[in-house]
């Protein structure tokens, strides 16, 4: 008879999750145990670190990712990252080691106490299975709902005596399952919003990190072209759905109510796609929608729908609404958008380097394909401005703000995308949530450029401590930093550079090896 193991390992095996990111305790151990050949173990020192990486994984190969978590204590040190996997729409399945049952009651050590409420909010579905034939089965719910729009996290706690368990011939039944959805909007809801958006007078795209995730990048540009629209990406977007040097390009939204509302003025029609309608950061209170506009939104996510504040919503699949809403579409005889011009080089000082420079230099030198995981929140318009992405999946930033993504993240993407090259751009402030991550990167050879912005300080927080009047706050410096030292010690080979030419021979250095490299840029500060 097969095993509550075995059959587990089969499921797993059948729907591709082959690749685990943990870090074991001793309620793990009994799943752990004689660990498939044809599986892969990419072990974290840290939890945040490995949801992190994991993260970055699942966004990359758009597949659900495995992660093994320890029970209550590391499912705490997992939540800051989590945070980041939920509002990106990561399908992670977290499975907890739990006490053995007869030991939860009692709350012994290492019992996860009402385990299923730990991880809430933060998850589509959380389960603990009250028998252990009913593991294999709750795994594979994990799985389909992991992988369902709109995509996302869930955890399932699994005490440790269950492993050994026999469960019936039946369970087998559960790796020849297939869960897929195929949401469309009717005929009449699609000719409605054609009708929309062919009587518009001046219309404008919104687009979101769903663009990306549902791989409609062509079709977002040719809805562009085909209304002679231009198109802006939604505020702290966590993926790039438009190529940044098309015609349309106009940058990102700033995280603010009149911000966005003075961005899109003069526009009728305001669509936005694969993205909420919004994310607001600072607090700029105003006018959610310019004079005479009106909001049409389209996502795969019926919670973002339902909590906007404004405009008609429909929710389907991203890529084939788009793919079935284009032949409705009228060409447009509007004049279409000019090209933003390139910025201009930035004068560095003795010593330093502009943020500027540095994404100048990764312009240059980095493959054309190359996937930017970046995590330095104060220096995200400059990067939009002068990285050119063109390719699907090549930006990656934390959906909600939670630092302690970037470094695990890249490591992820490069597991999952080992065709292209992956550079992490990281602030100070930011590498110190995470810097464990470089242990897993030298320890299975990944080899992921690690660009560290070195500045001293909380860049964003510096310039939100101005905005909010609060410049004496204590905690906004990080002085003494030495990432060469810290990197090394992990087992990384590093360098620092403060000028130019000694970062681009830094970089192509880094770009020309087959190992992860950490490279510290000594950086001027700059506003978000």
């Amino acid at each position: 008879m097969p095993t509550v193991h075995s059959a587990t390992y089969e499921l797993l095996r059948r729907q591709g999750l082959t690749t685990a990111f943990g870090n074991p305790g001793s309620n793990e151990l009994p799943f752990l145990k004689n660990f498939p050949t044809d599986f892969r173990y990419v072990l974290g020192l840290h939890e945040g670190v490995v949801v992190g990486m994991a993260d970055g994984f699942a966004l990359a190969s758009g597949r659900p990712a495995l992660v093994n978590l320890h029970a209550a204590a590391g499912s705490g040190n997992a939540m800051g990252a989590l945070t980041n996997a939920w509002y990106s729409h990561s399908p992670l399945v977290l499975t907890a080691g739990q006490q053995a049952r007869s030991m939860i009651g009692v709350e012994s050590m290492l019992a996860n106490v009402d385990a299923p409420q730990l991880p809430r909010p933060l998850v589509k579905w959380s389960y603990e299975p009250s028998c252990p034939e009913d593991v294999p089965r709750a795994l594979s719910q994990a799985i389909h709902t992991a992988n369902l729009p709109a995509r996302g996290p869930v955890y399932v706690s699994i005490p440790h005596d269950d492993w050994g368990h026999e469960v019936s011939a039946e369970t087998a039944l559960l790796s020849e399952r297939e869960v897929s959805s195929a949401a469309l909007p009717s005929e009449a809801q699609l000719g409605a919003l054609a009708e929309r958006l062919n009587a518009a007078r001046n219309p404008v795209l919104v687009l979101g990190p769903d663009v990306d995730a549902y791989s409609a990048n062509a079709l977002a540009v040719t809805l562009a072209e085909r209304i002679n629209a231009p198109a802006w990406v939604a505020p702290s977007a966590s993926r790039c759905p438009f190529p940044t040097r098309h015609a349309s390009f106009r940058g990102v939204l700033p995280a603010a109510i009149q911000g966005i509302s003075d961005r899109l003025a003069g526009h009728d029609l305001i669509v936005v796609i694969g993205a909420p309608v919004f994310r607001y950061h600072q607090y700029a209170p105003g006018r959610y929608l310019p004079e005479g506009a009106k909001l049409i939104h389209l996502t795969c996510d019926m919670q973002e729908a339902a909590r906007a504040p404004m405009g008609d919503a429909l929710i389907g699949d991203i890529h084939a609404t788009l793919e079935a809403l284009m032949p409705r579409l009228q060409q447009s005889d509007r004049a279409r958008p000019e090209a933003l011009p390139r910025p201009e080089p930035q004068v560095d000082p003795e010593g330093l380097l502009t943020p500027e420079t540095v994404f100048d230099v990764m312009n240059a030198l980095a493959p054309e394909d190359a996937i930017y995981v970046k995590e330095s929140t104060s220096t995200v318009t400059a990067f939009w401005e002068r990285v050119e992405m063109r390719h699907p999946s090549s930006y990656f930033f934390p959906a909600a703000g939670g630092l302690g993504f970037g470094l695990p993240a890249a490591v992820g993407v490069q597991l999952a995308r080992p065709e292209r090259r992956v550079i992490g751009v990281i602030g100070d402030g930011s590498a110190n949530y995470a810097i464990t991550a470089l242990w897993s990167a030298a320890q299975y050879r990944i080899p992921v450029v690690f660009v560290i912005l070195k500045n001293g300080t909380y860049g964003a927080l510096r310039w939100f401590s101005r905005l909010l009047d609060a410049e004496d706050s204590p905690g906004l410096d990080v002085p003494g930093l030495d990432f060469c030292a810290l990197a090394k010690g992990y087992g990384v080979e590093a360098v620092a550079v403060s000028a130019r030419h000694t970062f681009e021979t830094a970089l192509q250095t880094a770009l020309d090896d087959d190992k992860p490299r950490v490279i510290e840029v000594s950086t001027t500060t700059i506003e978000p």
